[in-house]
Parts: C-alpha cells; sequence; structure tokens
C-alpha cells in the first residue's frame, strides 16, 4: 500500500506555500514525539500546531455511525438547543487574532460547518490572517458557495462520502450523494474560472460493516470527481470494557464523568472481515485513481482483522495531542479530544487561549495521561486523533 505521505506531492504541486504551511504543521505534530512531555512551567502555546475549530452543533444529515447523530450519538436528542450556544463570529474572529502568530493548521468542522451562519466571513479572515484553512463537511450544501470558496482561497476540504450512491445513501440519507458531487463539479468550475488550483478537494470514508465491500465502486467512481486525495478512515470503535475502564478511570484520575465515548459502542465493526478488507484496500491502492488514498491507521496487512475484533489490542499508542492541538468547541470551551470533549481546559470567552493551554487543567491532562501504560487512557485505543498522530506499535 502506499505510504500517507504520498500526499505530499500533490500539495507542493498544487501550491508551494501551501505545502510549506502544511508541512510546518505536520512537523510540528512529529516533533511533538520527540519533545520531553512537559507538563506545568512550559509555554504549550508556542508549539501549537494543529487547532480545531467545531463551529456549531448543528446537522443537516442523521448518518447512522455518527457519534455525535448516529445511532447512539451524544447529541441527538439535545442538538436544537445547543446549536443555539454557537459562538458569534466576533469571538472566533478574535480568537483567530491570537492563535494566527503561530500559524497552525486549522481544521473547521462541526456539526455541519456550512450551518454556521458567518463560516464564509469567517474562513476569509483566517486566510487573511494567514491560516491554512482545512473543512470537514458532509458536502451536501457545498455546492451553492463554490464561488465564495474557490475566491477566498481555502486551504482544502474534505468531504464525507462512505460509498457509492445507493450504499452511501443509505448510511447517510437519501440524495446525499449526488449533492456531494454536485459540489464537487461546482467547485472545480469555479477553480478552472478564477484560474485557482485550490482548494484542495478530498474524501474521507469511514469504514464500518456496512460499506466495506463497497469500497472499490467508490474509488471507481472518484476517478471522475477531480479530486486530490482519499482517506480511508477504519473507523472509530470502542466496546462496553473499555467504555467502563475510561469511565472508572476519568473519575478516579480527573474527577471527571464522561459520557461520549459510548457514542462510539455503535457495533458496525462487528462482522468486518480483515482479510477480505485488506484485499479490498490492496486493490485499490493497486490502482490508479488519479489522487493518493491513504489508510489511518495504515497497518500491516495480517493487523486489520485485529484492528476490528480485538478493540482492547492496541495499534497506536503514546498521544501527543496534548502537546502540539487544541480543540475549541461550538460554546467556547476548550478541550485535547476532538471526540471526547468531556475534560473541559476552560472557555475562550473567559480567558485567553495561552493561558487555558497553559493552565492547570490542561497540565494535570498532560502529566496524567503520560505516566499511563503506553502514554494513553484506556479509551484511546481506537481514538481517531490517536490513529492519526499516536506512535505505531511495533508490528502493527
Amino acid at each position: 500500500m502506499k505510504k500517507n505521505i504520498s500526499v505530499v506531492p500533490v500539495l507542493i504541486n498544487k501550491n508551494l506555500r501551501l505545502a510549506a504551511r502544511a508541512f510546518s504543521g505536520i512537523s510540528g505534530i512529529r516533533m511533538a514525539h520527540l519533545r520531553p512531555k512537559r507538563d506545568f512551567n512550559y509555554n504549550h502555546f508556542k508549539n501549537l500546531s494543529l487547532v480545531y475549530f467545531k463551529l456549531t452543533a448543528a446537522c443537516n444529515l442523521r448518518c447512522v455511525m455518527c457519534g455525535q447523530y448516529g445511532d447512539k450519538g451524544n447529541m441527538k436528542d439535545c442538538a436544537a438547543e445547543e446549536a443555539k450556544k454557537s459562538l458569534p463570529l466576533e469571538t472566533w474572529m478574535r480568537f483567530t487574532d491570537e492563535i494566527a502568530q503561530q500559524r497552525p493548521v486549522t481544521y473547521i468542522w462541526g456539526g455541519e460547518p456550512f450551518l454556521y451562519p458567518d463560516l464564509m466571513p469567517l474562513a476569509r479572515y483566517m486566510v487573511k490572517k494567514g491560516l491554512f484553512v482545512s473543512v470537514n463537511t458532509n458536502g451536501t450544501l457545498m455546492e451553492r458557495y463554490a464561488e465564495d470558496i474557490v475566491r477566498d482561497k481555502w486551504g482544502a476540504i474534505l468531504v464525507s462520502l462512505d460509498a457509492f450512491r445507493d450504499v452511501n445513501d443509505s448510511l447517510r440519507g437519501k440524495g446525499s450523494y449526488d449533492k456531494v458531487i454536485a459540489g464537487f463539479k461546482a467547485v472545480n468550475r469555479e477553480k478552472k474560472k478564477q484560474k485557482k488550483r485550490l482548494p484542495l478537494l478530498g474524501i474521507v470514508t469511514v469504514v464500518t460493516n456496512r460499506n466495506y465491500l463497497d469500497l472499490v465502486n467508490l474509488t471507481d467512481a472518484s476517478r471522475e470527481y477531480n479530486i486530490d486525495l482519499h482517506i480511508m478512515n477504519l473507523g472509530t470503535y470502542t466496546n462496553e470494557n473499555i467504555v467502563a475502564a475510561q469511565k472508572q478511570f476519568m473519575k478516579e484520575k480527573l474527577d471527571t464523568d464522561i459520557d461520549c465515548l459510548e457514542s462510539y459502542n455503535t457495533g458496525y465493526n462487528l462482522g468486518i472481515d480483515g482479510k477480505k478488507l485488506h484485499g479490498i484496500l490492496q486493490d485499490i491502492h493497486s490502482k490508479n485513481h488519479g489522487h493518493p488514498i491513504l489508510t489511518v491507521p495504515a497497518l500491516n496487512p495480517e493487523k486489520t482483522h485485529t484492528y476490528y475484533a480485538e478493540l482492547e489490542t492496541p495499534v497506536r499508542n503514546h498521544c501527543v495531542v496534548p502537546w502540539c492541538q487544541a480543540n475549541v468547541n461550538y460554546n467556547g470551551d476548550v478541550h485535547f479530544c476532538a471526540d471526547y470533549p468531556d475534560y473541559i481546559l476552560g472557555n475562550i470567552t473567559q480567558q485567553s487561549f495561552r493561558d487555558i493551554v497553559n493552565g492547570d487543567r490542561a497540565n494535570t491532562f498532560r502529566k496524567t495521561i503520560h505516566a499511563c501504560e503506553g502514554g494513553m487512557f484506556p479509551g484511546c485505543l481506537r481514538c481517531y486523533q490517536n490513529m492519526l498522530f499516536g506512535r505505531k506499535i511495533k508490528g502493527y
């Protein structure tokens, strides 16, 4: 299989300055593995490499496997109330001013970020401040904003698409596939019209037991979309034992009750034939689709079965997120873990971001996770951030 580093030539070919910014952010994350794991009395703000902006809790889809709005999603019963808590544009702009000097890669998501009413002016302001702006979206609302997206020089758009038309729509909602493709076409038309090479267009596919047999159909079709990369996310999964261990650990060590991890105890990993899936991925990687296809995490072939069937077996460890990244929620809460925002470090409406990431709660979190076996909590075993940025365990 192609290594994930294969995306670098794509970036360089599209925009050298963009590639330099992205490389700087990735390098900062990699350097976090080499630096001493400091906690108190250290300025972590200067090592900030990636910042997540979660703009809104609102979403127009109900994807079955989603940890927020899916079958077991922790937001599905409170979406309307939580959507009212979104921060105003002015707050996000002040936050942008504070982090701009560090030039981290920024990742905008939700909910569905296109439902945040001031997404376009915020992204425009972030680009003006010199930030690399990447946006994760379900893609169903992208078409109408294509002209602005290209004009405002977004760096990348990563669109969720899980299979070819019928299978995808069974997971994400009827008509969602065609809306995504219409969005790709619209952005590509604007890139040609405006003579621009950005944004990069990418697909993110979450592998489940309901779509893994259809992955080849999706990747074959993707040749026609004029995209720049395709990420195969092997999925975030957990089970009752892991959830129980994490609940006990977080209560004992950090005096925190958690409920988000349970949202990924969906069972959509069950029944995936690891040998068959590896063969499918091998077939996909052996073809030329006109763009790199990455897997997260990239596993040795014989370990694909382990990833889905043995959730309590670690494949990545030594999480570095608390030393180089942070997430800001739609209500201003800051936390390290993107999908598990239970442990709140502070709020940007009440403190400076610098003070929050250097504060006692942040450092207690760092000290606690660093002291754990393997440098991760019990619940980190299939965390997407850990799969992206954790250390590969020998043999996996």
